[in-house]
């Protein structure tokens, strides 16, 4: 049971975010925020979004410091992205119709 943390350097409304991961299950990773106070609403499709204030408090509640690399690798080796859940359910992203298909 791991929840891993990158270096908050994501901008948004006025301050640099992290992102919370787990590589276990959603469930995991919810539990953690939660002990942590993290509200609900931060969660987003495959992770929670900390700011820059609670990054510390993260890694003190034993969430591991890795890359932002690294966090996007653990998504998907553990089949937690949001990406890899959606192809589950056979639901993909919206593209292109082939060449020649009236829209």
């Amino acid at each position: 049971m791991t929840v891993y943390i990158d270096p908050p350097v994501w901008p948004g409304h006025g301050r640099l975010w992290s992102h919370l991961v787990s590589d276990l299950s959603y469930d995991e990773l919810h539990a953690f925020a939660d002990r942590m106070g993290v509200p609900r609403r931060a969660f987003e499709r495959d992770h929670y979004d900390i700011p820059q204030l609670r990054y510390t408090d993260a890694v003190d509640a034993g969430a591991v410091e890795v890359s932002s690399r690294e966090v996007v690798r653990l998504l998907h080796g553990a089949g937690c992205g949001a990406a890899r859940a959606r192809l589950s359910r056979g639901v993909r992203r919206r593209s292109a119709p082939p060449a020649g298909t009236p829209r």
